[in-house]
Order: C-alpha cells, then sequence, then structure tokens
C-alpha cells in the first residue's frame, strides 16, 4: 500500500520511534510519581520530548509546554481555559472540527460570539476582511496555520500582529504545520501553539500538547494529581503541571523524543523542501485530467504537502474505494472535519479525495497515484 493520509496520521515513521517506545514499555515507572530508577528514566524521557518540543518552536520556557493526548485536547484545554462569558472570537474558513466544535459549543451556551474570517471560492482568506471583525470585546483571534484539506498555509504573523493591536490573544492551531514546516512561536507571535504528536512530528498517536507564552494564563480543562503540591486543593498554578492533570504517556512521549530527534537532524526546512516538491510534481501530473479538480491550486498561499481533489459528479469516496482496493493508493475522502472550507469551495455535498505526502513518500509513489488517477478518469 502507497500511504498518502500524512495529514492524519503518519504510519511510516522513524526506527528509533519505535525503538523507544518499547524500551520505554520495558523500562519506563510513572514521571514525577517516584524516585526508582524506571521512575526517573520516565521523569527523563517526558523533559526530553518537552525541551524537544521548545527547540522546535523556538521558544525559552520548556517547562510551559503542557503534554495532552492530542493537537484536540490542546485546542479545548486553549480555548475553555482562556475565552470568558462576554468574549468575542475570531477564526477562519480554514478551521478543522477541534478548533469550530470548542468555539461553536461556548456560542451556543452563550457564553462568546464568534466571527468568521471567511475563504472565497479559490481556498483564499480574505485577510482585506480581517480588520473589520475586530469589536472592543475581541478576547481572541483562533486559527490553523494551515487547511488540512488543502494544505494552505495562513499568513499567521499578519493574525497574531492584528490580534494584539487590539489586546487580543492568537491561540495557533500547528497541527497541519509543526514538524514539515517552520514554527517559531516568537516570529509567528502566538500566544498559544497547539500541535499534535502523531502527524508531522512523527511520533506516537496519544500525545500531543500546547506552549503557553509568559504572561498568558490558561484556567486547566482538567483537575487532578499531578505528583507535586499534593496538599493543594487546588490545582498547581505552576507550568507544566498547571495543565497536566494525571499521569503522563510517558511511553508515548518517549517516542516522541526520539521522533524530535529525528527532525532536528533532518531539518525542517529540509523536510519541508521535500514534502512541497513532491506536491508540486503530483499537481503537475493530475491538472487536466478530465473530472478532477485541484481545490486550492491557485489561491496564493505556500502550501505544505497536501493535495485534495473535487470529482465531478461523484462522492469523494468511491474514488478513495477504487484507488486503495484496485492501485493500492492510500488517501482520505469527505470532509476532513473542514465542513466551512468545503462549503467555500463548493464541494460539502460530495467531500474531496485528499492526498497528502510524508518525508518517507518518494517521488515513484507520488507517479503511482498520479498514474492511477488517469486510469480512473480514462475509464470514466
Amino acid at each position: 500500500m502507497i500511504y498518502l493520509n500524512n495529514a492524519a496520521t503518519t504510519v511510516q515513521k522513524p526506527p528509533a520511534v519505535a525503538e523507544a517506545v518499547v524500551a520505554a514499555m520495558a523500562g519506563a515507572g510513572s514521571c514525577s510519581r517516584g524516585a526508582a530508577d524506571d521512575d526517573l528514566a520516565a521523569a527523563r524521557s517526558v523533559a526530553s520530548a518537552r525541551s524537544g518540543i521548545a527547540r522546535l518552536i523556538g521558544f525559552a520556557h520548556p517547562e510551559r509546554v503542557s503534554f495532552t493526548l492530542n493537537a484536540t485536547m490542546a485546542l479545548n484545554t486553549a480555548i475553555f481555559g482562556l475565552l470568558r462569558r462576554g468574549d468575542h472570537v475570531i477564526t477562519t474558513d480554514f478551521e478543522h472540527n477541534s478548533v469550530l466544535r470548542p468555539l461553536h459549543e461556548l456560542e451556543r451556551r452563550g457564553v462568546i460570539e464568534l466571527d468568521y474570517l471567511p475563504a472565497d471560492a479559490s481556498g483564499r482568506l480574505r485577510m482585506e476582511e480581517l480588520e473589520g471583525l475586530f469589536r472592543p470585546n475581541t478576547r481572541a483571534v483562533v486559527a490553523t496555520h494551515a487547511s488540512n484539506l488543502t494544505g494552505a498555509v495562513t499568513d499567521a504573523r499578519a493574525l497574531a500582529d492584528a490580534a494584539h493591536a487590539r489586546g487580543a490573544l492568537f491561540v495557533l492551531d500547528a497541527a497541519q504545520t509543526l514538524g514539515v514546516w517552520p514554527v517559531d512561536m516568537g516570529a509567528v507571535g502566538a500566544d498559544v501553539v497547539c500541535f499534535t504528536g502523531h502527524k508531522g512530528l512523527m511520533g506516537p498517536q496519544g500525545t500531543g500538547g500546547l506552549a503557553v507564552a509568559p504572561g498568558v494564563d490558561v484556567a486547566p480543562l482538567v483537575h487532578g494529581g499531578t505528583g507535586v503540591r499534593s496538599a493543594d486543593p487546588f490545582q498547581p498554578d505552576a507550568y507544566p503541571e498547571h495543565l497536566e492533570a494525571g499521569t503522563v504517556n510517558a511511553q508515548g512521549l518517549a517516542g516522541l523524543a526520539a521522533a524530535l530527534g529525528f527532525i532536528s537532524e533532518t531539518g525542517v526546512d529540509r523536510i519541508a523542501a521535500h514534502e512541497t516538491a513532491l506536491r508540486a510534481r503530483f499537481v503537475e501530473r493530475v491538472r487536466g485530467l478530465d473530472g478532477f479538480r485541484v481545490l486550492g491550486g491557485s489561491d496564493g498561499h505556500d502550501h505544505t504537502g497536501v493535495v485534495a481533489l473535487d470529482v465531478a459528479g461523484e462522492d469523494s469516496s468511491r474514488v478513495a474505494d477504487r484507488l486503495a482496493f484496485e492501485f493500492g493508493v492510500a488517501t482520505r475522502a469527505g470532509l476532513h472535519c473542514a465542513p466551512r472550507m468545503h462549503a467555500a469551495l463548493g464541494t460539502l455535498g460530495r467531500g474531496a479525495v485528499r492526498f497528502s505526502f510524508g518525508w518517507f513518500t518518494t517521488e515513484d509513489d507520488v507517479d503511482a497515484a498520479a498514474d492511477a488517477l488517469a486510469a480512473i478518469a480514462a475509464g470514466r
């Protein structure tokens, strides 16, 4: 199987990731909950992952990197932990349901008011409309760093500058970019960066987290044991325990630390160049195929290694099934948890077929996928 669903999760990972997980399963105890060698081994692997994330995003405060199960939990932690009754929030049409659904829930409860920076039919964010969305009570701008549907990279710095000029916070969803696109927390201007470990970072599922800038306080989403300050009746104020109730996934974070080491050695710029080159090769091969349209292909954004195709007159899942069962190419069909983006692009009713490339994807893989599409197009 040629695996081209890396925007969902990376299956092909550096060998060191599995090795680290197995070693931790065999010898890691409970992080921050014991002084035996096994417990200290767990603490060291978690600390290594924490410092690795901080280095990757240029963040000088690794203690303010708190781990969660995934980006969804990190975004829920940030959104529910920052927003209060009467706040106004701006988000975008690019967003994944991990951003949209927590915001919709707070809007339904009457806690916040919500506006969207729209995308046009070409997949371009209408940045010129951003200024008009701000209100006196705007508390935060929450935005993805890249669309998980088209791969379009947002102008995060412009979003952050606009937010800060009005005293608002900027929360960045880096689930689609961390590990495959440069993410510098300071350069981007993010107050909170949320991430997952199992996509571009090539780590295990069940790992993720958020980095919170000094001076920004996020109220805990979960309260409980932390291994420190046990006599305190409330969640500790100090990070990372402030947002880390319960025993962390030491085995998964050992794998994430190994993945971060691989990324550091390889270089994010090199990974980004590889994936964008594959994207360009694929787009060149499939552009003009009868019945297929590249979504967001001329939107003026930079792109990660993601391509979504609209299939004229046919449900996207049928094409994805043919790719998998007739040609051995794994993709993802449907709405990709991005309903507003599909609505902007006119594909809400039928979805799209998404191809997402990774560091271990080869040019031969890309060509095989393009050949499969050409065969499907010729037979339609």
